[in-house]
């Protein structure tokens, strides 16, 4: 029979066949993809990159795949968020700096509000919109206001907490700058359980909400931005008993440790050298007492970050267990280099009083506990950035050079290592490409979604890498520019300029080669002027093209964070301002000493 109206079905209904069964099909072989991000996490504060710290799950993770030994974020934690989930530079995603540190003279500005901007669109919306499940668990700061939150930006299901931290056993502000410990979910404000621990909450959440549609088919996107280990630092009691006697030997002896580790590993050259920070407190003139107090507020962070490793691998053993491992690809960082906020000597009687108003103590017995606020210092920063410069907050290697993983069993590499210099932008259009999405194109010269115009992605893709297509996905000749709170730097190539100002910088640029001196040891800038004039005139060029504007006069970033907690509350002066005495102790000492000298 040929009946040609009855060809012509069997042609419509085959094609239609064609297109759900192949649609079904291209969506099963999409990856899910779990991007987990530590919070002030130092260079080699997991066992992959030299720690003494037991990170079995993160070492599994970095067994089969690919880690980075040169990859860089802000030096703070919205900017990097930013970055991260849009692909574009920070100040032109609103974000370039955390909205505690802005000064007014800034906040007026449309791209210094310090919230993400309605200009870019992240890569939950943009893989939403192609039929991913898009999950968050975990500190959002990127906005509160309902149009700010991730159930607004893509995000399907969200259980988030919006300030730069909280306490991780109970729902309480960790600071007073503010009045409660806000946190949402799925863009509702909402109370925690009573048996709350962070960590564990966390993954619990994720767990729940992939189960929620895990009959469906679909691939999902899990972002899982731990507390972990930001202010205050805190771990559950088994965890810390592994590290009592880990520290005994104090800070320095540690950051020797892990810069001989990091060698052996290949992080770092053999014969790159070591800066000694001066923040760095004397440990042979602590007392007996002293040095048992300093050791155990180390123990607490190694057991945090042991058990944000422990939670992880709940996680992937559940993927496992449901069948989603094999198709699902890791990436694991963090959001900026270990946190130096903290007085040398916490354990005295100002202290003890500050922190009693917030109701908070600092005991040794039951540090790290419910109701325990610790802290590492600068000292142990220093170690936990090992063998690096610097530390949270700066352009010093230290601050923005952090771990970087990203594994699965479906990718080429496995246990592959790559010194390729990569920024927090190139994170977005991986997972991108990683889940076959498009960023978005210009159309007729204008580059809009969702009805609105954005800013294009800036970063790179680095499948190229991840697959041994090549060795670097920037040209020795093309510059990255960074600025945050006036610390500013600029890569190109193996080079970087960088300019970091006080209380701990001076202020003043400096040309390091971060390859063969990741360490910012050896300073160019004479011996190479032309390299450096080039470098400075394009890092003004990236200010221009950014909005990238000066800092004010004077300008203190933890100082602004108390005044501009005290213009949002106009509540406890008295309280902030001991806590702010208490966090710029040491680098004041620290500049007092230098000047002091100079001038010897």
């Amino acid at each position: 029979m040929k009946n040609p109206a009855f060809k012509l079905f069997c042609a419509a209904f085959a094609s239609v066949l064609l297109t759900v069964f192949g649609s079904a099909a291209a969506q099963a072989s999409r990856p899910n993809i779990v991007f987990i991000l530590a919070d002030d996490l130092g260079f080699t504060d997991t066992a992959p990159y030299g720690s003494e710290i037991n990170t079995p799950t993160i070492s599994a993770l970095a067994a089969q795949g690919l880690r980075f030994s040169n990859y860089h974020t802000a030096g703070s934690c919205a900017p990097s968020r930013a970055m991260l989930l849009t692909g574009v530079d920070s100040h032109r995603a609103g974000v370039p700096n955390i909205p505690e540190m802005l000064p007014p003279e800034q906040t007026q500005h449309p791209n210094y509000r310090g919230v993400l901007s309605r200009n870019v669109v992240t890569i939950a919306t943009l893989l939403q919109d192609q039929g991913y499940h898009t999950y968050i668990a975990g500190k959002w700061h990127l906005g509160m206001t309902p149009d700010l939150l991730p159930s607004a930006r893509g995000f399907e299901r969200s259980f988030i907490m919006a300030d730069s931290g909280a306490d991780n056993w109970e729902q309480k502000p960790y600071l007073p700058i503010y009045e409660q410990a806000n946190w949402f979910a799925d863009g509702k404000r909402t109370t925690l359980p009573d048996d709350f621990y962070s960590s564990r909450f966390l993954i619990d959440k994720t767990i729940e909400f992939i189960d929620s549609n895990a009959s469906d088919g679909k691939p999902f996107f899990a972002y899982v931005p731990f507390q972990a280990v930001h202010l205050p630092v805190q771990a559950p009691q088994e965890f810390i008993d592994r590290y009592m006697d880990t520290y005994n030997g104090g800070w320095d002896e540690l950051r020797r440790q892990r810069y001989l580790k990091a060698v052996e590993l290949g992080l770092v050259p053999k014969n790159s050298a070591m800066v000694d920070m001066q923040t760095t407190a004397d440990w042979d003139a602590l007392t007996p007492a002293q040095k048992k107090y300093q050791a155990k507020r180390m123990a607490v962070y190694a057991a945090m970050v042991e058990a944000m490793d422990f939670h992880i691998g709940r996680l992937i053993s559940h993927l496992k267990d449901i069948g989603e491992y094999e198709n699902t690809i890791f990436v694991f960082t963090s959001d900026n280099g270990a946190e130096p906020s903290g007085p040398v000597h916490p354990d005295t009687t100002v202290t003890r009083f500050a922190l009693g108003r917030q109701g908070y103590k600092n005991d040794y017995e039951t540090l790290g506990l419910k109701g325990s606020f610790n802290s590492i210092g600068p000292s142990f920063a220093s170690a936990a950035a090992s063998p690096l410069s610097y530390y949270k907050f700066y352009s010093g290697e230290g601050g923005m050079r952090v771990p970087l993983i990203i594994a699965g069993e479906r990718l080429p590499s496995q246990s592959v290592m790559t010194s390729a210099f990569t920024f927090a932008t190139d994170i977005a259009p991986t997972i991108l490409e990683l889940a076959g999405t498009a960023a978005p194109e210009p159309r007729f010269g204008e580059l809009r979604y969702g009805g609105r115009k954005i800013e294009p992605i800036t970063g790179r893709s680095l499948l190229p890498l991840i697959k041994g297509e090549q060795n670097r996905i920037y040209d020795p000749d093309e510059p990255i520019g960074y600025e945050l709170g006036g610390n500013s730097a600029l890569f190109q190539g193996d080079y970087k300029i960088v300019l970091n100002r006080g209380p701990v910088g001076d202020g003043k640029w400096y040309l390091y080669n971060i390859v063969e001196d990741p360490s910012e040891t050896r300073d160019l800038s004479k011996r190479e002027p032309k390299r450096f004039q080039d470098m400075l005139n394009a890092y003004v060029r990236y200010t221009k093209d950014n909005g990238v504007l000066p800092v004010p006069k004077g300008f203190n970033a933890q100082q602004q964070v108390a005044l501009n907690g005290l213009r949002e509350r106009a509540g406890p002066a008295i309280l902030i301002g001991i806590l702010l005495v208490l966090t710029l102790l040491p680098f004041v000492l620290y500049a007092r000493a230098r000047r002091k000298g100079q001038s010897e």
